[in-house]
C-alpha cells in the first residue's frame, strides 16, 4: 500500500490521460534510493490495467549491461509471455503477428533474438542472421525502429495506450 504520494500519482495520472487524448507524454519519476519509485509507478500501473490501457515493466540490470534495451526487452517478453498465455490462439495475437509481418517482414524475426517469447507469437522458425558487415550504428537504428514497431502493433491491435515503466534507469 502507498501513503503519501497521491499528490505524484494524480500528477502521473494527468499526464497519462492527455496522452491517451492528445498522443503522447514522457515522465520521470525520480528521488532518492528508498523513496518508493518503483511502487508509485505500479500503483500507477494498476490505474492503467484498470482503465483498459497497457502496462510494461523492466528493470535495468548491471550485470546485462552488455546487452541492448535489456529492460525494454525484458517488458516485452513478459507481455508476449502474458499475451499468449492469457490469449491462447486467440485473434489479437495473430493481428499483431500479422502486423509484424506486413511492417516488417522477415526484418521482425530480429525481435526473436531480444524477445523470446515473441517467436512464438510469430510462429515461424526463421530467424535472419544479422549481416556481420553492418555496422554497429546501423544495427542499433534498425533494432529502435524494430522495437518501435512492435510497441505500435500491440498498441493499435488493442486500440489502447501502451505505459512504459523502465526501472533504475541510471
Amino acid at each position: 500500500r502507498m501513503f503519501g504520494r497521491n499528490a505524484e500519482l494524480s500528477t502521473i495520472k494527468d499526464a497519462y490521460r492527455r496522452s491517451a487524448a492528445d498522443g503522447s507524454e514522457f515522465v520521470i519519476i525520480s528521488a532518492a534510493s528508498g523513496y518508493g519509485k518503483s511502487l508509485l509507478a505500479h500503483e500507477f500501473g494498476k490505474h492503467v490495467l484498470a482503465g483498459g490501457g497497457i502496462f510494461l515493466s523492466g528493470k535495468f540490470d548491471q550485470l546485462q549491461q552488455g546487452k541492448p534495451f535489456s529492460a525494454l526487452a525484458f517488458a516485452l517478453d513478459i507481455y508476449c509471455g502474458i499475451l499468449l498465455h492469457d490469449s491462447g490462439p486467440s485473434s489479437k495475437v495473430a493481428e499483431i503477428a500479422s502486423k509484424l509481418r506486413s511492417s516488417l517482414g522477415n526484418e521482425a524475426y530480429h525481435l526473436t533474438k531480444l524477445i523470446p517469447n515473441l517467436a512464438s507469437i510469430l510462429e515461424g522458425p526463421e530467424i535472419l542472421a544479422i549481416n556481420l558487415n553492418e555496422d554497429c550504428g546501423n544495427a542499433q537504428k534498425r533494432l529502435q525502429y524494430l522495437l518501435c514497431q512492435l510497441l505500435q502493433a500491440i498498441s493499435s491491435t488493442f486500440s489502447a495506450p501502451v505505459t512504459l515503466f523502465l526501472d533504475d534507469l541510471q
